[in-house]
């Protein structure tokens, strides 16, 4: 029985983690137990279990006597998590490409053709591919894994992991429709094989900054409510 209640409160966590990131659940949104327990033919206690579960990834809030509601899109966590991500990758992909041997280029070039190769789209519909996502980290963070330094490595993957959400919001609650990003991750990977670090720098803060322009409208009204 109680593996069956974890393998249930596993299916809705899993379940209500991607109606989160692709919108469906949008920024604020309430979660009520009732609701969710009619929808998902799953007992209360396993939606709160799930919800909790949510909560402790920062993914979901949960108020006393109020219940739970997906987190809201903050500007001020926006900015700030983008200024440190701009400092701290760049400076990881400048070491790597600084350090990075003949394993680290074809590392990148092999996560790039795996990327390059990957449908952003699922079924060449609207909705978003969640493998893509995976395929993507892999990307980034094989160029940054050149750089020889765990710790700053540790520091710039676990400021990834905080943005996740906004990267993931970037399309559905960002409408960022027109952004060529395979054609940006080319000419990064391009920068860093030719092992021009200025450039690259230069294209990685673009590159994450045009996540944060695509969310700071929507932050900005949320603010404003």
């Amino acid at each position: 029985m109680t593996n069956e209640r974890e393998t249930r409160t596993g299916a809705v966590y899993a379940r209500v983690r991607e109606e989160i990131f692709d919108g469906t659940l949008e920024p604020g949104r309430r979660l009520r137990l009732v609701e969710m327990a009619t929808r998902f033919s799953a007992s209360q206690s396993v939606i709160r279990e799930a919800l909790t579960r949510l909560a402790a990834q920062g993914l979901v809030v949960a108020v006393p006597q109020q219940g739970f509601h997906v987190v809201t899109l903050s500007l001020t966590d926006l900015e700030e998590l983008t200024e440190a991500r701009i400092e701290i990758e760049c400076a990881a992909l400048r070491l790597s490409i600084q350090r990075g041997d003949l394993a680290w280029e074809a590392g990148a070039v092999a996560a790039h053709h795996h990327l390059a190769a990957t449908r952003p789209l699922a079924d060449g519909g609207s909705k978003a591919n969640t493998a893509w996502f995976g395929v993507h980290e892999r990307f980034h963070q094989s160029l940054l894994e050149g750089c020889a330094n765990t710790r700053l490595l540790g520091v710039a993957l676990s400021l990834r992991d905080a943005a996740t959400i906004y990267r993931r919001w970037s399309v559905p609650i960002g409408h960022d429709y027109d952004r060529d990003v395979a054609g940006e991750h080319q000419a990064l990977l391009n920068a860093a094989v030719a092992r021009d670090a200025d450039l690259a720098s230069d294209l990685l803060a673009q590159h994450i900054d045009r996540t944060s322009q695509a969310l700071r409208a929507s932050a900005e009204h949320g603010a404003a409510q």
